[in-house]
């Protein structure tokens, strides 16, 4: 029988961080679903096709045990119509417990066939977040080795775009 859990999150961008809960993860499913899902609270800098590639490029070696989907709904309902075990979760310090841990008990209320699975982030990518990562890259800082080379190029690419637009604009 096949374990799958399904990986949800914004990866706007996909960290190092993200591809070693992944990594990881597949030690303990045989199939991960990487989730995009949309959170209308946060402005995203990738499109979701754009996230999709990047997870698609970063992933390429686990061609047939990761799959990448995106949705706009519950993630234990996508959990369900994808017939998965579990929902994995990353966690990267106390901070993130209380938030994580309301999730899952609110997603074992809808769905008691769902479970969720936490993974402690690496010690090396404790400290870095898709959003602490855009802010370092925006202002200059070097984020190298906190992304794949790939997603590096372009997160740059959308900063220089960007002051381009603004200059253009006359700001």
């Amino acid at each position: 029988m096949q374990r799958t859990a399904i990986y949800p999150g914004s990866f706007d961008p996909v960290t190092n961080g993200h591809l070693d809960i992944i990594i990881r993860g597949l030690k303990l499913f045989d199939k991960i679903i990487i989730t995009i899902l949309e959170n209308p609270s946060k402005k995203a800098l990738f499109t979701v096709p754009e996230r999709m590639d990047m997870l698609r490029k970063a992933l390429k070696k686990f061609d047939g045990r990761i799959e990448i989907a995106s949705d706009d709904g519950l993630v234990v309902d996508f959990a369900a119509k994808r017939n998965a075990d579990a929902i994995l979760r990353g966690m990267r310090a106390v901070s993130d417990f209380e938030y994580e841990f309301q999730m899952a008990l609110m997603n074992r209320k809808l769905n008691r066939e769902i479970q969720t699975v936490f993974l402690m982030t690496g010690l090396r990518w404790i400290f870095t977040s898709s959003s602490i990562i855009k802010e370092a890259a925006m202002f200059g800082g070097n984020i190298d080795g906190m992304v794949p080379a790939y997603v590096k190029r372009k997160i740059m690419q959308k900063y220089q775009q960007t002051k381009s637009d603004k200059l253009g604009k006359g700001e």
